[in-house]
């Protein structure tokens, strides 16, 4: 390996910076760390390297309060979008209530104006109904007068006809004129 190569790798090594570690991937290290461990002769207990399991225990720590923080975060802005969704939830129940009590008003208008408009109708039928039964019978008062009238017209008429037939007497002949020369009969003649 040249000191070019060996240069540029030392130049990588220094630029690499390791991701951040999550404090459960710390947590998850430090069980494997006991997990793996020597076991002491004759005892659960075993042995570890305490600088390595503190150091990891410290990064732990450290890590906590950012992921409590986030966690905390999320926690909020979940609880803020339930309560604006709640609010928008409720919201939407009192227009879709207003709509419907206004429906159901609106409804109950048009059936009150129908039985309204019924009645109406009807009234105004049972009025016509009664006025054109006045009308007939006031017609049919005034036909009776004029029978009665003309009744009494035709009876004078007919006494009159009748005196007129017994006057006349049938022995005597009644000239008949002849017509005059506008050709009209001459009635002052006789």
């Amino acid at each position: 390996m040249s000191d070019l190569e060996l240069e540029e790798e030392i130049i990588m090594e220094d630029d690499f910076v390791p991701a951040p570690v999550g404090v459960e991937e710390l947590l998850l290290r430090v069980r494997d760390l006991i997990d793996t461990a020597r076991s002491m002769p004759m005892s659960a207990s075993v042995i570890v390297n305490r600088e390595e399991l503190l150091e990891l225990l410290d990064d732990a720590l450290d890590g906590l309060p950012e992921e409590l923080r986030h966690a905390r975060w999320l926690l909020k802005e979940r609880e803020e979008f339930l309560a604006e969704a709640n609010r928008d939830a409720d919201e939407i129940r009192s227009r879709a209530a207003a709509t419907a009590s206004r429906m159901v008003e609106e409804r109950e208008i048009v059936r009150q104006s129908e039985a309204t408009a019924q009645h109406i109708i009807n009234e105004a039928e049972a009025n016509a109904r009664q006025i054109q039964h006045e009308a007939e019978d006031y017609i049919d008062q005034k036909l009776a007068s004029f029978e009665v009238v003309l009744d009494r017209t035709m009876q004078t008429i007919q006494k009159g006809r009748d005196r007129l037939s017994v006057q006349i007497q049938p022995e005597e002949s009644v000239a008949i004129e002849e017509p005059t020369e506008n050709g009209f009969f001459d009635q002052e003649a006789h």
